[in-house]
């Protein structure tokens, strides 16, 4: 018998029952303000989606993928091409949490029309359900474009990864009044701007509450402490796949070290001819 289905004859509908699911939403994600914590994780790959799918509300298809995935310094290397890919893996593995993909880096800061035909761009080919950016001052216009045409927007505030080389590297934002200030003001306007969401990443305590109390949307924190509505890690990072991760990563789990001794165990056995072993072998009979 083939393998392969077999075609429906011409003219007959195609009668196999398509599984149906419901996605959280964005407005779902907004009408949590204040309410139950929103559990939100990175994912890059099909399987990784299909694990975390269950536990999360929402998954992020962060740009980060360039750094934990293709091993890039920053994620200022990202392209769109990356990120759709990314995002169409994601997509296949999940079914039912809310998925977001990170518009890279200099694919949204210029004019609102060219954020919006990156924008459109990623959710046409992944079919994602929302987009994030990093909300700078110039944001509240390009959140309001996109808003307006039918594209949900999740923001970014405090430590902006692509601004890196502005920022002088990856370091905790707002140790002086100012660009405590500047943060609050950033977030205040993407809410207002329409999104459904701010990330608020690598700011203290204080910061993220007097944030999370200046707007009506839910922060999700990262690295920003538990007064946000939700919290967001990258799931390498805490499943410990990395030797060093940020100070506000705590490890779930040490795959780095469960793989190296699966890794360990398999060379040992290739070597000592233990693998493969008669379970692992084809038997045809007559």
């Amino acid at each position: 018998m083939s393998s392969h289905p077999q075609t429906p004859p011409k003219n007959r509908p195609h009668t196999r029952p398509v599984a149906r699911t419901r996605r959280v939403t964005a407005p779902q994600i907004t009408d949590r303000k204040g309410g139950e914590p929103i559990v939100c994780l990175t994912a890059y790959d099909a399987p990784t989606a299909e694990i975390i799918d269950p536990h999360c509300d929402l998954i992020l298809v962060g740009d980060s993928v360039g750094m934990v995935v293709h091993g890039l310094p920053s994620t200022v290397g990202v392209t769109m091409d990356m990120m759709i890919m990314h995002g169409q893996a994601v997509m296949r593995g999940s079914r039912t949490a809310m998925v977001v993909v990170d518009l890279p880096f200099g694919s949204y800061e210029g004019r609102p029309e060219t954020a919006f035909a990156s924008a459109s761009r990623v959710m046409m080919e992944t079919g994602c359900q929302a987009v994030k950016i990093e909300s700078g001052s110039y944001a509240a216009e390009t959140i309001d474009y996109l808003v307006e045409r039918g594209i949900p927007v999740m923001s970014h505030v405090g430590l902006r990864p692509q601004s890196m080389h502005v920022l002088g590297g990856f370091r905790a934002r707002g140790r002086t009044q100012k660009v405590a200030d500047e943060i609050l003001q950033n977030a205040e306007a993407a809410a207002k701007a329409g999104s459904f969401a701010v990330v608020v990443e690598g700011v203290s305590a204080e910061i993220a509450e007097r944030v999370t109390k200046a707007v009506d949307i839910p922060t999700i924190g990262i690295g920003a402490s538990q007064n946000c509505d939700g919290q967001i890690l990258v799931t390498p990072d805490m499943l410990g796949l990395f030797p060093r991760v940020p100070k506000f990563v705590h490890k779930y789990g040490q795959q780095r070290d469960q793989i190296d001794a699966a890794v360990r165990q398999y060379a040992e056995d290739v070597k000592a001819r233990a693998f493969p072993k008669p379970e692992n072998l084809y038997v045809f009979k007559d």
